[in-house]
């Protein structure tokens, strides 16, 4: 859908309207240390994912799953069973 250059400035001009007309509500607000723990979980599901794709890289180049679970301050039996069968669909 295309926009006039005009509609584009409209539009801009109504969010800052916007945004310096709103006042916040209480129920707007959260404790910062909801909004820490929630910022700690995606980085923990970010690191996560970035582990299973290094070791799916890791085992198609042959890397045992000793040395992965030495890496992962575990046995090869835990990260096989921890990380095996989701590296597989990777």
């Amino acid at each position: 859908m295309p926009r006039s250059i005009q509609d584009i400035l409209d539009h801009g001009d109504e969010l800052a309207r916007r945004f310096e007309d709103y006042e916040p509500d209480e129920a707007d607000e959260r404790p910062v240390e909801e909004y820490l723990l929630e910022r700690a979980a995606l980085d923990r599901a970010r690191s996560e994912r970035q582990i299973v794709e290094a070791i799916a890289k890791a085992r198609s180049a042959g890397i045992s799953w000793n040395a992965i679970g030495k890496i992962l301050g575990t046995s090869a039996q835990a990260a096989q069973q921890r990380y095996g069968a989701v590296v597989e669909r990777v």
